[in-house]
């Protein structure tokens, strides 16, 4: 069985569908991914950037390279074109199973409906296999995201970097593997609701999630020492209740 994964998508969105991706590990199994987030499959043959596949000239001028790779394949599940007819119209002659690429409105916890469409176990809890070439213990703030909304303010970073030793996570940003291997030596990560606090989640590290529009019971990472504090606006979180957040985490053991 030959199967194709496309999983289109922020770098949170596909670090949530990870345990549903790697259920459908077949004889030989191909992922399609944005190029940030292809270093973190492992679990894959073989990884390949969307915006290197062609797949996007489909509708226009489909490419004579990625007609020949998309005949290769038994099966392929994509996240990509699913509300498009134009590109379902367009593959109809190969073997894709369409898949809505972000949960409605009914709560379930994206990781766990991502998990349902392929059959893959729930609650599911994405893993990112990074072995920290040290473990250097330090405290990681990162306190951006894709939307302004969703970002704490700056200056409770500041606070909070001037009343503990911190380290600044867009400092080590060089590309995501790198960023996951020095994330994975962490002690403990702050961050908002953005893909690399997912990142820092699915490599196992304690981590305190800051939400304010978004849904933590939908968008929160997952993970044995996750402390997620929500408030709308955002703005009114307060530096003390980051720092006990902190401290509850770093007491809860791992694993538990």
């Amino acid at each position: 069985m030959r199967r194709l994964v496309i999983r289109p998508g922020a770098i949170g969105d596909t670090i949530l569908a990870f345990p549903a991706m790697e259920h459908l590990r077949a004889d030989y199994t191909e992922v399609w991914v944005r190029s940030e987030v292809a270093p973190l499959v492992t679990f894959a043959d073989r990884v390949r950037a969307l915006s290197t596949t062609g797949i996007y000239m489909i509708e226009i001028d489909p490419p004579a390279p990625v007609i020949s790779a998309l005949a290769s394949f038994d099966e392929i599940w994509s996240w990509y074109g699913t509300g498009n007819p134009e590109f379902r119209a367009a593959v109809r002659q190969f073997p894709f199973r369409f898949l809505d690429a972000l949960p409605g409105d009914g709560g379930e916890h994206a990781a766990d409906f991502f998990a349902g469409q392929t059959g893959a176990p729930r609650p599911a809890r994405p893993r990112i296999p990074i072995v920290a070439p040290e473990v250097h213990g330090a405290q990681v703030l990162h306190p951006y995201s894709g939307g302004a909304r969703k970002n704490w303010p700056f200056e409770c970073f500041v606070e909070l970097a001037r009343r503990s030793k911190f380290e600044w996570a867009h400092e080590r940003y060089e590309n995501l593997a790198d960023l996951a291997e020095w994330l994975a030596g962490a002690s403990v990560y702050v961050g908002n609701d953005s893909g690399i606090t997912h990142l820092a989640a699915a490599v196992g590290i304690p981590v305190v999630a800051l939400f304010g529009p978004t849904d933590p019971a939908i968008w929160a990472p997952r993970g044995d020492r996750i402390r997620v504090l929500h408030q709308q606006p955002i703005e009114t979180i307060r530096v003390k209740s980051v720092e006990r957040a902190i401290a509850e985490v770093l007491a809860k053991p791992a694993g538990s």
